[in-house]
């Protein structure tokens, strides 16, 4: 029996047709993409059959997953049940012990070359990976059998794409990233880095390989551009206050009342390359700094390494000059008395013409403009 494809399922569950291609419609805003291309995410999921993902986990916290779940567009049950055939999650499945360890042998030889290999967490290195034992194996060894028979590897969350605090230093372990893992780097990765990543991008990347059958476009650290190409700091809402030199000082000061800019208190939005200012996070609800914290940088590799997450950033330019946030407040404050002191000198002396009879009065400064 041929694998089922999205669009047999949705019929199958009672979707209707015109519900479909709304939904194509959707995912391809989702994407970024034009208009256009929901007519191609509608054929893909007519014709092509469902992917089979094995989606393991190593050392991490499970955020990834919990993240994942809580998808708004496209929803993570129509990924699970509909989009891909998830065949192994060991928080997700409801098989456990030896059935579930089976079900990854299973799909291994049955789709030999042509599954996708999540990856949420990493392995450690040292001590032959025993420092995580999943099934009575070492996922080390486990990692490196699924990656072997797979057709390409998604990293998910900073975990699996740089080591994330597992790895930091001194890692005992050797806490390794995905790519990083001997005998790995000939397969194609995509690393969606995060802590955890937002939940539409991970839903979105799966429903783009789906549709292409290829990865989207990447960046030189292999991160999605269409979700990694833009700084938070470039969208952020509060960027005009970092422009006009309006800063929270401490937290609960009246700067932080009126929502002004964090990076007096540690933001990394100006050096961190990801959509949370724009996607945001609970189907569009908000964001860390949205909600009054900075932002730490957790998609950047190192970020775990990098000092107190409240330690302000140093060299940052703003205003398109060359000049940091101190600069700019200072010179701002000095250019509004700068400013002043001009216009009423300038008033002082028309006022003085006009009393010598100089000058004639003017009815309105922005005489004409009316």
């Amino acid at each position: 029996m041929a694998t089922e494809t999205f669009y047999d399922v949705m019929r199958r569950q009672g979707i209707t047709r015109r519900s479909f291609t709304k939904f194509c419609s959707l995912t391809a805003a989702a994407l970024g993409l034009p208009p256009a291309y929901a007519a191609e995410i509608q054929n893909a999921m007519e014709t092509k059959p469902r992917i089979p993902v094995l989606w393991m986990h190593g050392l991490e916290c499970t955020c990834c997953s919990e993240s994942f779940i809580r998808s708004g567009h496209p929803l993570a049950k129509d990924v699970i049940l509909s989009m891909i055939s998830l065949d192994y999650d060991d928080t997700l499945m409801a098989a456990a012990g030896h059935q579930a360890e089976a079900i990854v042998q299973e799909t291994i030889q049955k789709y030999d070359g042509n599954f996708i290999l999540a990856v949420e967490g990493n392995p450690p290195l040292n001590q032959e990976g025993m420092s995580c034992i999943i099934g009575g194996r070492p996922f080390l060894e486990q990692l490196k059998e699924a990656a072997d028979h797979c057709k390409a590897i998604i990293s998910w969350g900073s975990c699996a794409s740089w080591g994330c605090v597992q790895a930091a230093r001194p890692n005992p372990t050797q806490a390794t990233p995905v790519h990083k893992v001997p005998g790995l780097a000939d397969k194609p990765i995509i690393k969606v880095p995060g802590c955890p990543p937002i939940a539409e991008v991970m839903t979105a990347v799966i429903a783009y390989i789906l549709t292409f059958e290829r990865f989207p476009e990447l960046d030189l650290q292999g991160r999605p551009k269409m979700f990694y190409s833009q700084r938070i700091h470039d969208k952020c809402y509060r960027r005009p206050h970092f422009d006009a030199g309006q800063f929270v000082e401490h937290f609960d000061d009246e700067g932080a009342r009126k929502g002004y800019c964090l990076y007096k208190v540690g933001c990394k939005g100006p050096t961190t390359y990801n959509a949370c200012s724009t996607v945001r996070w609970n189907g569009g609800l908000s964001f860390p700094i949205q909600a009054g914290h900075p932002c730490i940088g957790c998609s950047e590799d190192g970020f775990w390494d990098k000092g107190s997450f409240y330690n302000r950033l140093v060299d940052v330019n703003g205003f398109g000059i060359e000049a940091n946030a101190d600069k700019i407040g200072v010179t701002a404050a000095g250019a509004v008395g700068i400013a002043t002191a001009a216009h009423a000198a300038a008033s002082a002396v028309r006022r003085a013409r006009q009393k010598a009879g100089d000058e004639p009065a003017k009815a309105h400064d922005f005489e004409g403009q009316n």
